[in-house]
């Protein structure tokens, strides 16, 4: 392990109000020490590095310029947020950053009153930052509010929404474009082709050598576009173009790693009296002035603990696949098989997996930027001509496209497969990125087809039954991290549809597993059979369609029947228990427990601590079999 930096400036720094009596020069060196600090930092936590890298000269001029937290500063999506963080009252607790009971990944309103709007999921700072400045005027305050967005989620159509409304509005905001070239993957679009182009002008360029320019460096498919070249000239000189449109006055690009540059600009747009929105285009590189970072395909954007000097990061003992990649291998086994399948993700391929599947079907492959709603009426409309598609999209940020599951997807019966990672709780980002409440946005859909892996092999077998699935959408969910290690086979084999299986017999106790708790099912079953209660485990499968048949044979066998999910309340328990309702089998005695994660949110440390905190491992099972049985378990003598 390094030592930490030498930061003599950074020292005397304990909020950003005693920036504002540092020199320029004083707050180059104070970028400097910041930059050191935070590499140093996440080395020893893992994280998200190249965002914050990326910030760190913009982080100190807002700042140093800005009366934060007066003033209101909002960072889009929150992955930049580290060298803020250190800033403003939090550097001695950054070593703690995602670690149990530390600092989160992401602004968080609880944390500090420097953040003003929690962050995590993408392209919502300006509708925040909107809604602020409106709130402010409308309490008669003085306050500026500033919202820094990345070229990736101004991809979104959140946060055209949001400019649409501000220039609508007139309402005095100003938005800080941190242009870096790229999201977490390389940028898809209009948008990324547009802004790059923007920065490859010089103010002093006369108009007819930068339309030539820009002409030559447009890509050779998209004639159009350079066709446009001299609009898009025009606008430049004149500021902005789109921006313009949309009711902002536009100002940039500027360098944003150079402070003579930002702090000055920045001072101009705090100090005038222009009415209305403001958008300062700004352009960073991710990874800033960390060699290994600049160096690396995805510049450190999610890094695990490494070595300062060399940048290598620390690898684990090499260990079962991924539920990620297994899925990835499932599914191009299922292409290599039916032309019609195509995989589509959100600005996430190597996160889904989708980059294998990538190299192996680059045109079967769509990458729709952060834009998760286009992604599922893009997949529907595929559907419908007869593709196979498959959306894999996180849990957590499917819910940003709900209204198209509900409406184009399910209401017209097309067969969608949702492949949904990070199901159940995800360890370091905690709430934000937990797959808590798929099972119940998507249970209560009609004619959807709800599957959740056990295991790796579970997971090829769905992948392969939602290749056959032609007449209605269908989802599974499986985790994140690697597998169990149980053995695989080339291609998955379509299971039955709603029909789950016994995995181990009993007579007392049932426990009836949808996903990956199966695990401490048995763990649960062994412990209990030491106690002498024998305990049937079973393995849903599916939660839509409904096993009927086994729930039945479950209920009527046994004193006990437990449920078990890594899901809200409002999910398989409770499909569960309506059926029994419906059956009567709720009235002779039957004791049934639902275990879900609970009615809270789960801070983020590791997934082992996270469900001791939910209650959903070994004991937690056993301590509900034993209290739902009470006096008749403490007559049961245990075995030897």
């Amino acid at each position: 392990m390094s030592a930490p930096p030498s930061t003599p400036l950074l020292d005397r720094v304990r909020i950003p109000a005693d920036l504002r009596n540092f020199s320029a020069e004083q707050l180059k060196q104070l970028a400097d020490e910041l930059r050191a600090e935070t590499i140093h930092a996440v080395s020893q936590t893992g994280g998200h590095l190249g965002a914050s890298l990326g910030v760190v000269e913009l982080t100190v001029a807002i700042h140093a310029v800005f009366d934060t937290p007066h003033d209101r500063l909002i960072w889009d999506v929150g992955h930049q947020a580290y060298p803020h963080k250190i800033l403003t009252g939090r550097r001695d607790r950054i070593r703690t950053l995602r670690q149990g009971g530390g600092l989160s990944g992401f602004t968080r309103r609880s944390e500090s009153e420097y953040d003003p709007f929690g962050a995590a999921h993408s392209s919502t700072s300006i509708s925040a930052g909107l809604g602020m400045a409106v709130a402010r005027d409308l309490k008669g305050e003085e306050r500026q509010v500033i919202a820094v967005i990345g070229d990736g989620a101004m991809s979104a159509g959140m946060a055209y929404e949001a400019m649409n409304n501000a220039g609508a509005s007139n309402a005095n905001l100003i938005v800080i474009l941190n242009d870096n070239d790229m999201s977490i993957a390389p940028p898809v679009g209009a948008m990324s082709a547009y802004l790059s182009r923007l920065i490859s002008s010089r103010p002093f360029l006369n108009l007819r050598d930068l339309m030539a320019r820009l002409a030559k460096r447009f890509p050779g498919p998209l004639e159009r576009a350079a066709k446009r070249a001299d609009e898009y000239a025009r606008g430049l000189l004149t500021g902005g173009t789109l921006f313009e449109e949309l009711g902002f006055y536009y100002v940039g690009p500027i360098d944003g790693h150079d402070l003579d540059h930002l702090l000055p600009v920045l001072r101009n747009l705090r100090d005038t009296d222009h009415q209305g929105p403001i958008l300062l285009h700004v352009v960073t590189k991710k990874g800033k002035g960390y060699p290994p970072a600049e160096a690396s395909a995805d510049k450190y954007h999610g890094v695990v603990k490494f070595n300062v000097i060399t940048g290598e990061q620390q690898k684990a003992p090499p260990g079962p696949p991924s539920f990620t990649k297994v899925f990835a291998n499932a599914l191009i086994a299922e292409a290599e098989a039916d032309e019609r399948i195509v995989a589509i993700n959100a600005a996430m391929p190597s996160g889904t997996g989708l980059d294998l599947f990538g190299k192996k079907f680059p045109k079967r492959t769509f990458d729709v930027g952060i834009a998760e709603q286009h992604a599922v009426t893009f997949a529907a409309g595929m559907a419908t001509e007869g593709m196979k598609p498959f959306c894999a999209i996180y849990s957590t940020f499917l819910q940003r496209a709900y209204d198209q599951v509900v409406h184009d997807v399910v209401l017209q019966s097309l067969p969608v497969r949702f492949a949904m990672d990070r199901a159940g709780l995800v360890g370091a980002d905690g709430a934000t990125h937990a797959g808590a409440y798929d099972i119940a946005y998507l249970g209560c859909l009609p004619n959807m087809v709800l599957m959740a892996a056990s295991d790796e092999a579970e997971l090829m077998h769905m992948v392969a039954t939602a290749a056959q699935i032609d007449d209605r959408p269908s989802a599974f969910r499986y985790p994140r991290g690697e597998g169990f290690g149980v053995e695989l086979p080339a291609r998955g084999t379509p299971l039955e549809i709603g029909k789950g299986r016994i995995v181990k017999e009993g007579t007392t106790v049932a426990i009836l597993s949808y996903g990956a708790r199966l695990r401490e099912a048995l763990k649960a079953a062994e412990e209990l059979g030491a106690r002498g209660l024998s305990t049937t485990v079973a393995d849903a499968r599916f939660a839509k369609p409904l096993d009927t048949a086994l729930v039945e044979r479950l209920a009527r066998e046994h004193a006990v029947l437990i449920t078990i999910e890594e899901g809200s309340i409002g999910g398989f328990g409770s499909f569960v228990l309506q059926h029994l309702a419906w059956k009567g089998l709720l009235e002779n005695g039957l004791k049934v427990r639902p275990m879900t994660l609970p009615d809270r949110l789960i801070e983020h440390d590791s997934p082992k601590k996270q469900y001791d905190d939910a209650g959903l491992n070994a004991a937690h099972i056993v301590a509900t079999a034993v209290a739902a049985l009470g006096a008749d378990a403490k007559a049961l003598p245990a075995r030897a």
